[in-house]
């Protein structure tokens, strides 16, 4: 049985395998990156609604609408924004929110695009606030008001901007203000992708890494792999690893169970960590309901990372569930841990022997106090 009281410190969280962050490893990420929207797999819909606007706008001569892509990590929102540029014919300067912080640095920025370029800024929603004020005439005017000199002898000189196309990526879309929001032209929000969908794009870089993959691995991995991408890509390379050392260069059924036993990975894209959070509300809570904080404390975790890391993919699949009450297992999460909905194995058994003893304790002190 997992143990639930062990604790995992913020680096080995930082490294975990099924995190849609980008990690490390991820560092060959961009040269295998797909280049056209007929490479792009997924995200049908919206593909074909920006081969409309793009060839629309190359037509016309005029710079494509703003367009604000958003969604969880890991589905493609840079890797898209690539494209975008490069099927307009352009170049795309990337930067990201945190990174500019003084307005001056933006102007910097919008100042030196060319013509109908393509300006990419990751992580948009924490935009400073002063910053975001310069982009919404850039935006909306292709101008920039900059402020020379300070109190009553400040003036505001407009300068003219090229047309330009800003892209901006956000996992939080709900923290963007209003008046940024409201200028992007084109809303696109990425979907977890589909198992066929997956197993596309794992066809395609397992031949860019030179590794084979048969039918029955191309299952399994895109089975395992949340619905994102770059999780999956992860898992081709760790068990491009295993195959090539206990295999015969080929991922295959075997090698997959192997692999995925080793990372401790299961049938469902859950690991270790993900079950010892179910396991603390199965064990000590019976399912619940149990709040934020106390699960945190009973696991050892930041409450910061359960609710941005673990809950929201076991919540997409039914093993959790949100009451005003606090979290509470589904009978389907029960179910994926082999237990019994209610019941009360290994540690609550112990929980409930220690209050069993404290309870007596205090009616034996009861009693010698009236005797007495």
């Amino acid at each position: 049985m997992y143990n639930i009281f062990s604790q995992m410190d913020e680096d080995q969280e930082d490294e975990r395998i099924l995190s849609r962050k980008h990690l490390m490893e991820d560092k060959d990420e961009v040269s295998m990156r797909p280049r056209t929207l007929a490479e792009y797999a997924g995200q049908s819909r919206i593909k074909e609604n920006l081969r409309v606007y793009i060839k629309a706008a190359m037509e016309r001569g005029e710079a494509l609408d703003h367009v604000l892509l958003y969604g969880p990590p890991g589905l493609g929102k840079t890797t898209l924004a690539g494209i975008i540029a490069n099927e307009l014919g352009v170049q795309m300067r990337v930067t990201s929110g945190p990174a500019i912080e003084r307005q001056g640095e933006l102007a910097a920025i919008l100042t030196n695009l060319e013509e109908h370029d393509v300006l990419f800024i990751d992580e948009v929603h924490r935009l400073n606030h002063a910053v975001e004020e310069i982009l919404y005439p850039a935006m909306e005017d292709f101008a920039l008001d900059i402020m020379i000199g300070k109190g009553p002898a400040a003036r505001s000189i407009r300068l003219d901007l090229p047309p330009f196309t800003l892209i901006g990526a956000t996992t939080r879309a709900g923290l963007l203000t209003s008046p940024l929001r409201d200028r992007f032209g084109m809303i696109h929000r990425l979907e977890l992708y589909s198992e066929a969908e997956i197993a596309e794009i794992l066809k395609r870089n397992a031949a860019l890494l030179s590794i084979g993959i048969d039918r029955d691995g191309l299952e399994i991995l895109s089975g395992r792999c949340r619905g994102t991408p770059r999780i999956a890509i992860r898992l081709l390379r760790r068990m491009r690893d295993f195959a090539q050392v206990k295999g015969c260069g080929v991922i295959d059924r075997d090698i997959c169970s192997v692999g995925l036993a080793a990372l401790e990975i299961d049938e469902r894209g859950l690991d270790a960590t993900d079950r010892r959070v179910m396991l603390a509300m199965a064990e000590i809570y019976r399912g619940g309901p149990v709040g934020l904080d106390t699960l945190a404390a009973t696991t050892g975790e930041d409450p910061g990372t359960i609710e941005d890391v673990y809950e929201p993919y076991l919540l997409q699949i039914g093993f959790l569930a949100k009451t005003p009450r606090g979290r509470v297992l589904t009978d389907q999460g029960f179910a994926h841990l082999g237990l019994v909905p209610g019941s009360r194995p290994g540690t609550q058994a112990v929980l409930d022997s220690q209050m069993a003893l404290r309870d007596l304790t205090e009616l034996s002190d009861e009693d010698n106090a009236i005797q007495e």
